[in-house]
Protein backbone atom coordinates (compact mmCIF):
# COMPACT_ATOMS: atom_id res chain seq x y z
CA UNK A 1 0.00 0.00 0.00
CA UNK A 2 1.39 3.48 -0.67
CA UNK A 3 -0.21 5.36 1.13
CA UNK A 4 2.82 6.33 3.85
CA UNK A 5 4.92 6.65 0.95
CA UNK A 6 2.27 9.68 -0.60
CA UNK A 7 2.02 11.12 3.06
CA UNK A 8 6.12 11.51 3.71
CA UNK A 9 5.84 13.20 -0.23
CA UNK A 10 3.42 15.40 0.65
CA UNK A 11 4.79 16.58 4.03
CA UNK A 12 7.54 17.72 2.73
CA UNK A 13 5.24 20.24 0.49
CA UNK A 14 4.91 23.83 2.87
CA UNK A 15 1.48 24.43 2.35
CA UNK A 16 1.18 26.94 5.33
CA UNK A 17 -2.40 29.18 5.22
CA UNK A 18 -2.12 32.99 6.20
CA UNK A 19 -4.78 34.11 8.76
CA UNK A 20 -6.21 37.90 7.70
CA UNK A 21 -5.63 37.67 4.16
CA UNK A 22 -8.85 38.39 1.84
CA UNK A 23 -7.08 36.18 -1.75
CA UNK A 24 -7.85 33.10 -2.21
CA UNK A 25 -5.97 31.02 -1.74
CA UNK A 26 -4.22 32.63 1.12
CA UNK A 27 -0.62 31.50 0.42
CA UNK A 28 0.65 30.53 -3.69
CA UNK A 29 2.54 27.48 -2.45
CA UNK A 30 -0.63 25.87 -1.88
CA UNK A 31 -0.78 25.39 -5.54
CA UNK A 32 2.29 23.42 -5.74
CA UNK A 33 0.73 20.48 -4.31
CA UNK A 34 -2.41 21.08 -5.54
CA UNK A 35 -1.02 20.80 -8.69
CA UNK A 36 1.32 18.13 -7.96
CA UNK A 37 -2.13 16.06 -6.90
CA UNK A 38 -3.65 16.64 -10.04
CA UNK A 39 -0.92 15.35 -12.03
CA UNK A 40 -0.79 12.11 -9.52
CA UNK A 41 -4.40 11.87 -9.78
CA UNK A 42 -4.39 11.66 -13.98
CA UNK A 43 -1.76 9.07 -13.45
CA UNK A 44 -3.86 6.77 -11.75
CA UNK A 45 -6.81 7.41 -14.19
CA UNK A 46 -8.69 10.38 -12.49
CA UNK A 47 -8.89 11.31 -16.30
CA UNK A 48 -10.44 15.11 -15.33
CA UNK A 49 -8.49 16.07 -12.62
CA UNK A 50 -8.33 19.79 -12.25
CA UNK A 51 -7.07 22.94 -10.01
CA UNK A 52 -8.85 25.56 -10.52
CA UNK A 53 -8.10 29.50 -10.31
CA UNK A 54 -8.68 29.45 -6.46
CA UNK A 55 -6.83 26.10 -5.54
CA UNK A 56 -9.32 23.73 -5.23
CA UNK A 57 -8.65 20.32 -6.85
CA UNK A 58 -11.66 18.32 -8.39
CA UNK A 59 -11.79 15.16 -9.69
CA UNK A 60 -13.91 12.26 -10.31
CA UNK A 61 -14.26 8.93 -11.10
CA UNK A 62 -17.36 7.43 -13.36
CA UNK A 63 -19.56 4.77 -11.88
CA UNK A 64 -18.51 1.10 -12.90
CA UNK A 65 -21.68 -0.54 -15.12
CA UNK A 66 -24.80 -0.88 -13.40
CA UNK A 67 -24.02 1.45 -10.62
CA UNK A 68 -24.61 4.60 -12.93
CA UNK A 69 -27.66 5.59 -10.81
CA UNK A 70 -25.65 5.00 -7.49
CA UNK A 71 -25.77 7.57 -4.73
CA UNK A 72 -23.15 10.24 -5.55
CA UNK A 73 -20.21 10.23 -2.76
CA UNK A 74 -17.44 12.30 -2.19
CA UNK A 75 -14.10 12.23 -0.14
CA UNK A 76 -12.41 15.82 0.91
CA UNK A 77 -9.22 16.57 2.34
CA UNK A 78 -7.47 20.14 2.67
CA UNK A 79 -3.99 21.28 1.61
CA UNK A 80 -3.09 23.68 3.97
CA UNK A 81 -1.22 23.30 7.28
CA UNK A 82 -2.33 25.31 10.23
CA UNK A 83 -0.53 28.76 11.12
CA UNK A 84 0.01 28.05 14.58
CA UNK A 85 3.56 26.45 14.21
CA UNK A 86 6.16 26.20 11.47
CA UNK A 87 5.55 23.80 8.17
CA UNK A 88 8.81 23.72 7.15
CA UNK A 89 11.49 22.35 6.98
CA UNK A 90 9.57 18.82 8.00
CA UNK A 91 12.12 15.80 8.79
CA UNK A 92 10.11 13.35 10.22
CA UNK A 93 10.98 10.63 12.51
CA UNK A 94 10.03 7.07 11.59
CA UNK A 95 10.27 4.85 14.34
CA UNK A 96 9.18 1.14 13.16
CA UNK A 97 7.76 -1.32 16.06
CA UNK A 98 7.48 1.54 18.71
CA UNK A 99 8.14 0.52 22.07
CA UNK A 100 4.96 2.35 22.97
CA UNK A 101 7.43 4.74 25.60
CA UNK A 102 8.71 8.44 25.68
CA UNK A 103 9.74 9.65 22.15
CA UNK A 104 12.80 12.42 21.92
CA UNK A 105 11.90 15.05 19.08
CA UNK A 106 15.44 15.44 17.26
CA UNK A 107 17.50 17.93 19.22
CA UNK A 108 15.08 20.28 19.57
CA UNK A 109 14.17 19.46 23.58
CA UNK A 110 10.85 18.38 22.90
CA UNK A 111 10.02 14.95 24.00
CA UNK A 112 6.18 13.15 23.12
CA UNK A 113 5.37 11.73 26.23
CA UNK A 114 2.93 9.63 27.29
CA UNK A 115 1.55 11.67 30.18
CA UNK A 116 0.85 14.17 27.87
CA UNK A 117 0.23 11.64 25.27
CA UNK A 118 -1.58 9.12 27.14
CA UNK A 119 -2.84 7.01 23.97
CA UNK A 120 0.70 6.39 22.90
CA UNK A 121 1.47 2.58 24.55
CA UNK A 122 -1.80 1.59 22.39
CA UNK A 123 0.18 2.13 19.45
CA UNK A 124 3.30 -0.06 20.43
CA UNK A 125 4.43 -2.31 17.69
CA UNK A 126 3.14 0.02 15.14
CA UNK A 127 5.10 2.42 12.98
CA UNK A 128 5.31 5.61 14.16
CA UNK A 129 6.11 8.77 12.52
CA UNK A 130 6.65 11.81 14.65
CA UNK A 131 8.40 15.39 13.61
CA UNK A 132 11.65 16.60 14.83
CA UNK A 133 10.21 18.76 17.18
CA UNK A 134 10.74 21.57 15.22
CA UNK A 135 7.83 21.50 12.74
CA UNK A 136 4.28 20.16 12.91
CA UNK A 137 4.09 16.77 11.03
CA UNK A 138 1.22 18.02 8.24
CA UNK A 139 -0.83 14.93 9.28
CA UNK A 140 -3.45 17.45 9.43
CA UNK A 141 -4.30 17.06 6.77
CA UNK A 142 -1.86 15.61 4.32
CA UNK A 143 -2.89 11.99 5.39
CA UNK A 144 -6.58 12.87 4.47
CA UNK A 145 -4.80 13.44 0.81
CA UNK A 146 -2.44 10.77 1.01
CA UNK A 147 -5.64 8.21 2.24
CA UNK A 148 -8.25 9.41 -0.11
CA UNK A 149 -5.63 9.15 -3.34
CA UNK A 150 -4.92 5.49 -2.25
CA UNK A 151 -8.16 4.27 -1.81
CA UNK A 152 -8.94 5.62 -5.36
CA UNK A 153 -6.05 3.70 -6.81
CA UNK A 154 -7.16 0.65 -5.28
CA UNK A 155 -10.67 1.23 -6.49
CA UNK A 156 -9.31 2.17 -10.06
CA UNK A 157 -6.81 -0.75 -10.17
CA UNK A 158 -9.10 -3.41 -8.63
CA UNK A 159 -11.76 -2.20 -10.87
CA UNK A 160 -14.24 -2.67 -7.61
CA UNK A 161 -17.87 -1.87 -8.44
CA UNK A 162 -18.83 1.62 -7.18
CA UNK A 163 -20.83 4.70 -7.93
CA UNK A 164 -19.87 8.05 -9.00
CA UNK A 165 -17.20 9.48 -6.61
CA UNK A 166 -16.03 12.44 -6.28
CA UNK A 167 -12.71 13.67 -4.84
CA UNK A 168 -12.01 17.44 -4.14
CA UNK A 169 -9.09 19.18 -1.87
CA UNK A 170 -9.38 22.64 -1.09
CA UNK A 171 -7.16 25.46 0.45
CA UNK A 172 -7.33 27.28 3.51
CA UNK A 173 -8.94 25.22 5.60
CA UNK A 174 -6.98 26.13 8.69
CA UNK A 175 -8.37 29.63 7.96
CA UNK A 176 -11.75 28.93 8.18
CA UNK A 177 -12.54 29.75 4.38
CA UNK A 178 -12.04 26.53 2.90
CA UNK A 179 -15.73 26.18 2.15
CA UNK A 180 -16.45 29.93 0.93
CA UNK A 181 -15.29 28.94 -2.71
CA UNK A 182 -16.02 24.73 -3.22
CA UNK A 183 -18.41 24.64 -6.42
CA UNK A 184 -20.72 21.98 -5.38
CA UNK A 185 -22.08 21.69 -8.86
CA UNK A 186 -18.64 20.77 -10.00
CA UNK A 187 -18.18 18.20 -7.35
CA UNK A 188 -21.50 16.56 -8.29
CA UNK A 189 -22.08 14.66 -5.20
CA UNK A 190 -25.45 13.90 -3.16
CA UNK A 191 -22.95 13.57 0.47
CA UNK A 192 -19.28 13.60 0.87
CA UNK A 193 -17.03 12.30 3.85
CA UNK A 194 -13.92 14.92 4.96
CA UNK A 195 -11.07 13.44 5.86
CA UNK A 196 -9.76 15.24 8.73
CA UNK A 197 -7.44 14.58 11.56
CA UNK A 198 -8.55 11.54 14.44
CA UNK A 199 -7.81 8.38 15.16
CA UNK A 200 -8.42 6.12 12.22
CA UNK A 201 -12.28 4.62 12.75
CA UNK A 202 -13.61 8.04 14.24
CA UNK A 203 -16.88 8.97 12.66
CA UNK A 204 -17.50 12.92 13.26
CA UNK A 205 -20.76 14.67 13.12
CA UNK A 206 -20.85 16.97 15.80
CA UNK A 207 -18.73 19.97 15.46
CA UNK A 208 -18.71 23.30 17.53
CA UNK A 209 -20.86 26.44 16.60
CA UNK A 210 -17.73 29.24 15.91
CA UNK A 211 -16.78 32.80 15.13
CA UNK A 212 -14.10 34.84 15.61
CA UNK A 213 -14.02 37.90 17.71
CA UNK A 214 -11.84 40.73 17.59
CA UNK A 215 -11.99 43.52 20.54
CA UNK A 216 -10.37 46.83 18.67
CA UNK A 217 -9.70 49.51 21.92
CA UNK A 218 -8.84 52.75 20.81
CA UNK A 219 -6.74 54.83 23.95
CA UNK A 220 -6.21 58.31 24.79
CA UNK A 221 -2.85 58.72 25.75
CA UNK A 222 -1.77 62.38 27.22
CA UNK A 223 1.08 63.03 29.78
CA UNK A 224 0.94 60.57 32.95
CA UNK A 225 1.60 63.98 34.89
CA UNK A 226 -1.33 65.44 33.93
CA UNK A 227 -3.58 62.07 33.11
CA UNK A 228 -6.01 62.40 36.33
CA UNK A 229 -9.31 60.85 34.92
CA UNK A 230 -8.21 61.48 31.57
CA UNK A 231 -6.00 59.44 30.31
CA UNK A 232 -7.77 55.95 28.93
CA UNK A 233 -4.85 53.33 28.41
CA UNK A 234 -5.56 50.98 25.74
CA UNK A 235 -3.47 48.20 27.25
CA UNK A 236 -5.33 48.20 30.37
CA UNK A 237 -9.00 48.24 29.21
CA UNK A 238 -7.88 45.97 26.94
CA UNK A 239 -6.60 43.72 29.91
CA UNK A 240 -10.04 44.61 31.21
CA UNK A 241 -11.88 43.11 28.83
CA UNK A 242 -10.24 40.19 29.20
CA UNK A 243 -10.86 39.87 32.97
CA UNK A 244 -14.78 40.14 32.43
CA UNK A 245 -14.91 36.62 30.59
CA UNK A 246 -15.55 33.67 33.27
CA UNK A 247 -12.03 32.49 33.99
CA UNK A 248 -13.16 29.02 33.71
CA UNK A 249 -14.33 29.20 30.13
CA UNK A 250 -10.66 28.34 28.22
CA UNK A 251 -9.68 25.65 26.43
CA UNK A 252 -7.47 24.38 29.18
CA UNK A 253 -10.38 23.99 31.47
CA UNK A 254 -13.58 22.60 29.22
CA UNK A 255 -13.90 19.38 27.61
CA UNK A 256 -16.31 17.65 26.05
CA UNK A 257 -19.19 19.29 24.88
CA UNK A 258 -18.20 22.22 26.91
CA UNK A 259 -17.61 25.47 24.97
CA UNK A 260 -14.78 28.58 25.64
CA UNK A 261 -13.16 31.54 25.21
CA UNK A 262 -10.19 31.74 23.75
CA UNK A 263 -7.69 34.40 24.02
CA UNK A 264 -5.28 33.60 20.51
CA UNK A 265 -3.21 37.18 20.64
CA UNK A 266 -3.00 40.13 21.92
CA UNK A 267 -0.93 43.21 20.96
CA UNK A 268 -1.40 46.69 22.71
CA UNK A 269 0.49 50.08 23.83
CA UNK A 270 -1.74 53.09 25.41
CA UNK A 271 -2.86 54.38 22.04
CA UNK A 272 -4.31 51.46 20.97
CA UNK A 273 -4.63 47.87 21.82
CA UNK A 274 -6.42 44.67 20.09
CA UNK A 275 -7.72 41.34 21.37
CA UNK A 276 -7.81 38.23 18.74
CA UNK A 277 -10.80 35.14 20.07
CA UNK A 278 -12.27 32.45 19.39
CA UNK A 279 -15.82 31.76 20.32
CA UNK A 280 -16.68 27.57 20.65
CA UNK A 281 -19.97 25.84 21.89
CA UNK A 282 -21.58 22.70 20.72
CA UNK A 283 -24.99 23.99 21.82
CA UNK A 284 -26.32 26.85 20.00
CA UNK A 285 -27.98 28.84 22.78
CA UNK A 286 -24.80 28.59 24.70
CA UNK A 287 -23.26 29.71 21.23
CA UNK A 288 -25.97 32.83 21.27
CA UNK A 289 -25.13 33.61 24.84
CA UNK A 290 -21.29 33.58 24.46
CA UNK A 291 -21.20 36.29 21.80
CA UNK A 292 -24.33 37.91 23.83
CA UNK A 293 -21.40 38.27 26.96
CA UNK A 294 -18.51 39.69 24.39
CA UNK A 295 -21.76 42.48 23.28
CA UNK A 296 -22.43 43.15 26.74
CA UNK A 297 -18.46 43.74 27.48
CA UNK A 298 -18.58 46.50 24.80
CA UNK A 299 -21.08 48.05 25.59
CA UNK A 300 -20.19 48.44 29.15
CA UNK A 301 -16.91 49.46 28.44
CA UNK A 302 -18.00 52.15 25.72
CA UNK A 303 -20.44 53.90 28.72
CA UNK A 304 -17.73 54.28 31.33
CA UNK A 305 -14.70 55.12 28.90
CA UNK A 306 -16.97 56.97 25.93
CA UNK A 307 -18.45 55.89 23.25
CA UNK A 308 -16.24 54.21 20.04
CA UNK A 309 -13.38 53.64 22.77
CA UNK A 310 -14.12 49.76 22.19
CA UNK A 311 -14.99 48.53 18.97
CA UNK A 312 -16.00 44.24 18.93
CA UNK A 313 -16.02 42.83 15.66
CA UNK A 314 -17.33 39.08 15.20
CA UNK A 315 -17.10 36.92 11.90
CA UNK A 316 -19.16 33.34 12.20
CA UNK A 317 -16.72 30.75 11.06
CA UNK A 318 -18.87 27.75 10.77
CA UNK A 319 -22.05 26.02 12.57
CA UNK A 320 -22.12 22.55 14.36
CA UNK A 321 -23.45 20.27 11.68
CA UNK A 322 -24.87 18.08 13.77
CA UNK A 323 -27.91 19.74 12.37
CA UNK A 324 -27.63 18.96 9.12
CA UNK A 325 -26.34 15.42 9.33
CA UNK A 326 -28.91 14.08 11.66
CA UNK A 327 -31.54 14.63 8.74
CA UNK A 328 -29.68 12.33 6.42
CA UNK A 329 -29.12 9.25 8.30
CA UNK A 330 -28.03 7.21 5.62
CA UNK A 331 -24.82 9.05 5.35
CA UNK A 332 -23.97 8.55 9.59
CA UNK A 333 -25.30 4.58 8.87
CA UNK A 334 -22.60 3.50 6.64
CA UNK A 335 -20.17 5.37 8.05
CA UNK A 336 -20.57 3.48 11.33
CA UNK A 337 -21.03 0.21 9.33
CA UNK A 338 -17.92 0.55 7.76
CA UNK A 339 -16.16 0.92 10.42
CA UNK A 340 -17.39 -1.79 12.34
CA UNK A 341 -16.39 -3.97 9.22
CA UNK A 342 -12.34 -2.88 9.56
CA UNK A 343 -12.66 -3.88 13.46
CA UNK A 344 -13.14 -0.77 14.93
CA UNK A 345 -15.54 0.03 17.82
CA UNK A 346 -16.86 3.62 16.25
CA UNK A 347 -17.27 6.35 18.22
CA UNK A 348 -19.11 9.67 17.62
CA UNK A 349 -16.92 12.30 20.25
CA UNK A 350 -17.88 15.89 19.58
CA UNK A 351 -14.85 17.23 17.50
CA UNK A 352 -13.73 20.18 19.53
CA UNK A 353 -13.10 21.90 16.36
CA UNK A 354 -14.32 22.30 12.81
CA UNK A 355 -13.94 20.95 9.26
CA UNK A 356 -14.84 21.58 5.91
CA UNK A 357 -17.85 19.63 6.28
CA UNK A 358 -18.99 22.01 8.81
CA UNK A 359 -19.76 24.79 5.98
CA UNK A 360 -20.48 22.36 3.47
CA UNK A 361 -23.11 20.51 5.54
CA UNK A 362 -25.22 23.68 5.39
CA UNK A 363 -24.45 24.71 1.69
CA UNK A 364 -26.38 20.88 1.20
CA UNK A 365 -23.43 18.70 0.62
CA UNK A 366 -24.17 16.46 3.98
CA UNK A 367 -20.66 15.81 5.24
CA UNK A 368 -19.55 14.12 8.39
CA UNK A 369 -15.72 13.68 9.09
CA UNK A 370 -13.61 10.33 9.37
CA UNK A 371 -10.21 9.96 11.39
CA UNK A 372 -6.78 10.38 9.67
CA UNK A 373 -5.24 8.12 12.59
CA UNK A 374 -3.63 11.22 12.92
CA UNK A 375 -2.68 13.17 16.57
CA UNK A 376 -2.20 16.31 18.21
CA UNK A 377 -2.40 18.41 15.46
CA UNK A 378 -0.97 22.02 14.90
CA UNK A 379 2.20 22.20 16.43
CA UNK A 380 5.49 19.68 17.44
CA UNK A 381 3.80 16.87 18.68
CA UNK A 382 1.95 16.07 15.54
CA UNK A 383 2.25 12.07 14.92
CA UNK A 384 0.62 8.96 13.20
CA UNK A 385 1.25 5.78 12.27
CA UNK A 386 1.46 3.90 9.41
CA UNK A 387 -1.08 1.38 10.62
CA UNK A 388 -3.71 4.50 11.04
CA UNK A 389 -3.11 5.43 7.16
CA UNK A 390 -3.56 2.14 6.10
CA UNK A 391 -6.84 1.35 8.41
CA UNK A 392 -8.55 4.74 6.92
CA UNK A 393 -7.90 3.67 3.34
CA UNK A 394 -9.66 0.56 3.95
CA UNK A 395 -12.46 2.55 6.07
CA UNK A 396 -12.73 4.66 2.65
CA UNK A 397 -13.02 1.76 0.63
CA UNK A 398 -15.60 -0.16 2.90
CA UNK A 399 -17.66 3.15 2.49
CA UNK A 400 -17.55 2.96 -1.58
CA UNK A 401 -18.48 -0.59 -0.78
CA UNK A 402 -21.63 -0.27 1.14
CA UNK A 403 -22.89 2.40 -1.21
CA UNK A 404 -22.77 0.23 -3.87
CA UNK A 405 -24.58 -2.19 -2.27
CA UNK A 406 -27.08 0.32 -0.99
CA UNK A 407 -28.13 0.34 -4.17
CA UNK A 408 -28.11 -3.16 -5.58
CA UNK A 409 -30.51 -4.02 -2.58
Amino acid sequence: MKTLERFLEYIRIPTQSAEGRTVCPTTDKQFVLAHRLVQEMKEIGIADAYADEHCYVYGHIPATPGYENAAKIGFIAHLDTATDFADEPVNPQIIENYDGGDVVLGTSGRVLTTDSFPHLPSLKGRTLITTDGMTLLGADDKAGIAEILTAAEHILTKNLPHGPISIGFTPDEEVGTSADRFDLAVFDADCAYTIDGGKEGEVVYETFNASAAVFDVKGFNIHPGSAKNRMINASLVAMEINAMLPTGDTPRDTEGYEGFFHLCNMEGSVESAKLNYIVRDHSAAMFDARLAALRHIEKVLNEKYGAGTVTLTVREQYRNMAEVIKQHPDVLEIADRAGELCGFRVTHSPIRGGTDGAHLSFMGLPTPNLGTGGYAAHGPYEHITKEGLDASVRVIETIVRLWAEKHTN
